[in-house]
């Protein structure tokens, strides 16, 4: 579906560090291999995203609505 705007825990804003998040994750995807925790750590880290609830937000998120609009 699409990434809710705030974490379900603690309220911080994450949706505006979603599109920034995926796109580092795809730079990383784009040279042939899937990045490692440390990398995703490290772009939290740069991101600001510092608790866990939030990075859990981010990381479980599955992106579902291109899937579910031809049946709308």
């Amino acid at each position: 579906m699409i990434i809710p705007v705030r974490c379900f825990s603690c309220g911080r804003v994450i949706a505006s560090d979603y599109g920034r998040y995926l796109r580092r994750i795809n730079e990383i995807r784009s040279e042939g291999r899937e990045p490692t925790a440390e990398e995703i750590e490290k772009i939290f880290d740069d991101l600001g995203v510092e608790r866990y609830c939030c990075r859990r937000m981010i990381i479980s998120h599955v992106d579902l609505i291109n899937e579910i609009m031809p049946f709308s």
